[in-house]
């Protein structure tokens, strides 16, 4: 027997999470919660706080009664054809990353991409973007950047890693953008002081959009005489000039 559709396709909507422990209202517009009311089906990098997530915004909501399915850099391609299958019946599905935007750094571009195929319109939603939300703050190029992720973990090939992208720096004026998992925040900040030019700038920000928020500038050799111990929590790093 085959199986047919709504002839009415769902939209897909990117619902922008916090960056970390802060009010909904310090970050997010109230259109996010209005929208985000009117959805059953989401797809979430993480369950548990993506219940949290939801409840935050629309405290009236009956969290058993949503459906929830799960989006995580363990998903297989061939799953996806499932998480797509609520908006080919007419569903409107909502997009929740662990932080953040959908799609930026995220598993999550995997079901917008599948989306276009189909014919399916998505919409981004405001919100917080550390890595823009860095670069702002940095006072390096704006209009010329690149955003790297997370770089090798084995220290030869991070430092020759860091090379190539300082030569990027200089060659092309481009502002380089990397970050790491924030128990590797002081490694990943040595290994840069270590490796870049003493004059090249460094931009680390952390805990962005919270209490704890923490952005600082200084060249490679003044940060090297400070000394300076990171914190464990989700922090950007950027090189300039």
């Amino acid at each position: 027997m085959s199986v047919t559709h709504s002839e009415r396709r769902g939209e897909l909507y990117l619902i922008p999470n916090l960056l970390g422990e802060t009010s909904v209202d310090a970050s997010l517009p109230p259109l996010i919660a209005t929208i985000t009311n009117g959805i059953t089906h989401f797809v979430v990098e993480e369950e548990r706080s993506a219940r949290r997530f939801i409840k935050l915004l629309c405290p009236d909501r009956v969290i058993r009664e949503l459906s929830l399915r799960v989006l995580n850099e363990h998903t297989k391609p061939r799953e996806l054809a499932a998480l797509v299958e609520p908006l080919l019946n007419g569903n409107d599905v909502g997009i929740i990353s662990e932080a953040g935007c959908p799609g930026i750094a995220d598993p999550g571009a995997d079901l917008v991409r599948q989306a276009h195929e189909l014919g399916i319109k998505v919409h981004p939603l405001v919100g917080p973007c550390s890595m823009t939300l860095a670069l702002m703050a940095s006072g390096f190029n704006g209009q010329r950047w690149r955003f790297l992720g997370y770089l090798p973990i084995e220290g030869g090939l991070r430092k020759e890693t860091i090379r190539s992208i300082e030569r990027d720096l200089y060659d092309h004026q481009e502002t380089q953008i990397v970050m790491d998992t924030p128990y590797r925040n002081q490694k990943l900040f040595e290994d840069l002081l270590s490796t870049c030019r003493p004059e090249t700038r460094v931009c680390v920000a952390s805990s962005l959009t919270t209490d704890q928020e923490s952005i600082a500038v200084h060249s490679v050799q003044t940060w090297r005489s400070m000394g300076v111990s990171l914190p464990k929590s989700p922090t950007i790093f950027l090189l300039g000039r």
